[in-house]
Order: structure tokens, then sequence, then C-alpha cells
């Protein structure tokens, strides 16, 4: 049983710069809108839950491809426990069913502090609620960058670092701490890109109190007037 998995190269071509550039290019796009040691940061993020991700996907479609692949049990079948990877997943074993989706932007020397993902506890109302496992893609790392690692540690324990690249897949457990480390080099200005989903698994009512669809953005009223406007425009 392992504690992260990693997947090179798992969105690449036309359909990782795709998504790449219309996260990139969105208008809500703005400090993030996490608080703590994601201050340094910006982007933007989603709330929704298994039955609001057909909402999400009718604003948002070029985000199928990524939910395709961080939804897929095979890029995680490596976090599971020897037997359930050999007989299967128990049958009482919840799937996840409520999302943090979050693209996360740094710029050169910015990093994100030690911390362990909880993003739902408090919508959902249950105490020390965490992600079953976070979902990270590599969207965009600057050319000639150093550094930038994806820091993960059990009780302050390192267990692992993962070096940022274009396209790479990390499947991480949820109960992790975690921190990015500051990159240093590149292009004035360049940021490292990646979009991070947790996954939680909630039963019935937790997962009622959870919004089946939320966008969480600083970029100010504007931003969801001008997609509103698009989105009837689009209709018509």
């Amino acid at each position: 049983m392992s504690e992260y998995v990693t997947h090179r190269d798992a969105l690449t071509g036309p359909r990782l710069e795709s998504l790449r550039e219309a996260l990139l290019a969105s208008r809500f796009v703005a400090r993030s809108p996490l608080m703590g040691t994601f201050q340094a940061s910006k982007g933007f993020a989603f709330i929704f839950t298994e039955a609001g991700q057909a909402t999400l996907l009718e604003r948002f479609p070029f985000l199928s491809a990524y939910l395709s692949l961080v939804q897929n049990p095979a890029t995680t079948r490596g976090l599971l426990p020897w037997r359930e990877r050999l007989f299967g997943a128990r049958k009482d074993r919840l799937r996840p069913n409520a999302f943090y989706l979050n693209l996360l932007l740094l710029e050169a020397g910015k990093s994100v502090g030690r911390h362990i993902d909880a993003t739902l506890q408090d919508p959902s109302g249950v105490p020390g609620a965490v992600p079953e496992h976070v979902s990270v893609l590599y969207l965009e790392v600057p050319t000639g960058a150093q550094g930038g690692a994806l820091h993960l540690l059990r009780e302050d324990q390192s267990v692992g670092k993962v070096h940022p690249r274009r396209g790479l897949l990390v499947q991480f457990r949820g109960d992790l701490q975690h921190e990015v480390q500051p990159f240093t080099g590149g292009p004035e200005g360049a940021l490292r890109a990646s979009l991070v989903c947790e996954q939680y698994a909630f039963g019935p009512e937790a997962l009622a109190r959870i919004p089946a669809f939320r966008i969480q953005s600083k970029a100010g009223f504007a931003a969801y007037l001008d997609a509103h406007r698009d989105r009837e425009s689009a209709t018509q």
C-alpha cells in the first residue's frame, strides 16, 4: 500500500494544451480563494458533487478529460491495501462523491506551506473530514525552472517528494501533510500551474449539505456576470 502514486504523461498533447489554455485564460483567475498557506497563490475553484458534475461539465466542458483521468479507479489502485488490489475494493467502501477542484498558480519564489487538505470539512459538517485522495495534474512548468517539489509527509516524517513535470499526475492519500516548495529560474513572470482535486466520500446526510455546484473566485462579480452572458449567448 503506497502513500502516493505517479503517472508520467497522464495527459498530453492537444487535450493537455486545451485544458491549460482554457484555465489560464479564465476570467475567474484571481487571488486564490483559499486562505492560510495559499495566500501567495492565484487561481479559482469549484465545489461540486457527483450529482452536480453534469452542470460543471455543461459550463466547463474542457474539464472532461481531466475528470475522466483523475476519477478513473485505475489511477488510484496503488493506494489500496494489497488485498483490495488483488480481490477488488471492499463492497462497503464509499467511492468519492464530493469534490473540491482548484487551479493553483505560483510565481517563482512562492510556496504553499505544510497542511492537510480539509476544504469540505466545514460545509459537510463532518469534523476532521479529509479527502479519500488528492489528485494533482501539472499543467505548466516554466522552462528552466528548478525546485518546486510537492513534499509529502505523514506526522511530519517525509514519505516522498514529487518533482513537477508537465502532464504528470500525482494521486496521494488525503490524510497526508503536504507542501509545495518554491521554484527558481524560468522566464520572468512565468507561472507554475497545477489542477488539484480533493476527492471526498461522504454519507448521505453530509453529502446533502455540499453544494451540487459552486464556483469560488475572488475575480469579482463582473466575472460572474460575463460568464452568465456567455452562457445565455450560447443557448440563443
